[in-house]
């Protein structure tokens, strides 16, 4: 008996079991393919890329948070957006998950409406299709918590928590340490200590360790 025909009996013993259960439940049995097959395996196996699917926004309320996202950290010449970081899903599965609470739930729901609400009644559309300086005009009246006006308060309220998930987001992602340059537990061969440029932008010097005696 030759290995490959060991193989092969092998292979049908395994499938055998699948397709009686499969003929029992009243679905047809599937053939099963082997490299021997007429059909050999596709060779390009890479998955087409699709839209994450959201576990917690509906489609309108992503397309506001995308755009206020976005709005909040824009592509530059350093990095990507925050809808390029993955920033949206990030926070979609946070609000998704069981130990975030109703009120947050909530919370951010109604921010997104209040959002749209504000830009419709302001230029007659939905904040995601207003133009940028109308989005910042708006954005304008609620960044800044100390003189907002009473109208605005609920806009701020959401404006100051999506800020600081979609920063959190972002700078959590590949593209975010990187864009702080963050080079994490990186092997360093020789410590030459900090440079001296960097000790004269924050206003210390080495003269006080190097004149100090320890132990007195």
């Amino acid at each position: 008996l030759s290995r490959r025909r060991a193989l092969k009996v092998l292979g049908a013993a395994v499938a055998a079991p699948i397709a009686i259960a499969e003929a029992q439940q009243g679905q047809p049995a599937k053939p099963r393919q082997t490299h021997d097959a007429p059909h050999p395996p596709a060779s390009n196996t890479r998955q087409p890329t699709s839209q994450p699917r959201s576990r917690f926004f509906t489609a309108r309320e992503r397309q506001t948070l995308s755009r206020l996202a976005d709005d909040i950290i824009p592509k530059d010449e350093r990095s990507g957006s925050a809808t390029e970081s993955g920033a949206i899903e990030f926070i979609d599965f946070n609000l998704s998950v069981e130990e975030t609470s109703a009120d947050t739930r909530t919370q951010w729901r109604g921010g997104l409406r209040w959002l749209d609400e504000e830009s419709r009644k302001r230029f007659g559309k939905r904040y995601h299709l207003a133009s940028e300086a109308q989005r910042h005009a708006i954005l304008e009246d609620i960044s800044w918590p100390d003189r907002v006006k009473p109208e605005h308060r609920h806009g701020a309220a959401f404006f100051g928590r999506a800020r600081d998930m979609v920063a959190a987001g972002f700078f959590s992602s590949a593209m975010g340490y990187k864009d702080l340059r963050y080079i994490g537990n990186t092997f360093v061969p020789q410590w030459n200590g900090c440079p001296a440029e960097a000790m004269q932008k924050i206003g210390v010097s080495l003269d006080l360790m190097n004149n100090t005696k320890w132990g007195k």
